[in-house]
């Protein structure tokens, strides 16, 4: 067996909890993505392949200026994924560190709607309907919680089990209101702030329940044969951020639907990075503001060098 190379690090996924939190995460994005709308970070486009029903995924970033480049890669399955995130040295090549980054990456997506939410829902939103109770679920309470001043969290997922569950596990956490809504419809009634994180094929979210005002964070579909949004809500989005404008040109499927008649249109469509540097905020002539988060390399790196450098006491 080879040795393991000098300077080499291991973190594991208590490592990574031991030192980085939800929001430590939000500010090392925000980090991130100004090096980013400044041209000192580059992301690798997202790469899967797919076979009976699972996927493969790769993505990563290059930091030059941090002397660092990395790649997170995980084989997605029905008894689960253990995602790796591996970091390189830029200037020579040598692997720095191997981080264990499934709940690095909780974090990383949840930090995206924290950014997102604190520049794109109203200032006075404390009304958060989270569809999907999941493994990222909870994450993407945290982050909401962390930038608004929430009072009443209601969810919904088709599993009643899961529901009462989340709902005692954010009761316990949380001094907001938790309730547990019987339908899609029941959870977003009025919401200010509405978080989707399932892995649905079928869009769920339609116009119709959504009033005016709230904004929406998509984070669930990330493959081409998923949709959380019905084709009817983007239409009322007068503000669309993605982390990846082009890489949704290739994964978002509700996206590519709502453009496909005219594909100049993705010009309005803004990324995260631009909207952090430009610090815009939400306009009162807004319907609806949207971000729609496939996951990048950026935003992966943001987080995992952030862990390494508190690993490493730099």
């Amino acid at each position: 067996m080879k040795a393991v190379p000098q300077g080499l690090v291991w973190i594991s996924e208590t490592d990574v909890t031991s030192v980085m939190n939800i929001g430590g995460a939000i500010e090392a994005l925000e980090k991130g993505l100004t090096a980013e709308a400044h041209g000192e970070a580059t992301n690798m486009l997202k790469t899967h392949a797919a076979w009976n029903a699972s996927t493969l995924h790769a993505i990563g970033a290059v930091f030059p200026k941090m002397g660092l480049a990395g790649t997170k890669t995980w084989a997605h399955t029905p008894q689960g994924a253990s995602p790796l995130l591996i970091l390189f040295d830029s200037e020579n090549g040598a692997v720095r560190a191997v981080i264990e980054a499934f709940n690095l990456g909780k974090m990383r997506t949840a930090a995206a709607s924290g950014v997102a939410t604190s520049r794109l829902a109203r200032k006075d939103a404390d009304d958060l309907a989270i569809i999907g109770t999941g493994k990222q679920a909870f994450s993407q309470v945290e982050a909401v919680v962390a930038v608004r001043p929430i009072r009443r969290i209601r969810l919904f997922s088709p599993n009643a089990e899961h529901r009462v569950a989340f709902a005692e596990g954010l009761k316990k956490q949380f001094g907001a209101e938790v309730v547990v809504a019987g339908s899609v419809g029941e959870a977003v009634q009025g919401a200010s702030i509405i978080t989707t994180v399932t892995r649905t094929k079928d869009p769920f979210l339609q116009s119709s329940m959504v009033e005016r005002g709230a904004h929406i964070n998509a984070v669930g579909a990330i493959l081409p044969g998923r949709a959380e949004l019905a084709p009817d809500i983007v239409p009322r989005c007068t503000q669309i951020v993605c982390d990846s404008p082009t890489q949704a040109q290739k994964l978002s499927a509700e996206l590519i639907d709502h453009f496909r008649s005219d594909p100049r249109e993705w010009n309005h469509v803004r990324s995260l990075a631009e909207l952090v540097v430009t610090n815009q905020e939400r306009r009162s002539v807004d319907d609806l503001t949207l971000l729609k988060a496939l996951g990048t390399g950026v935003l992966d790196l943001s987080v995992g060098i952030e862990v390494y450098r508190r690993i490493r006491g730099l």
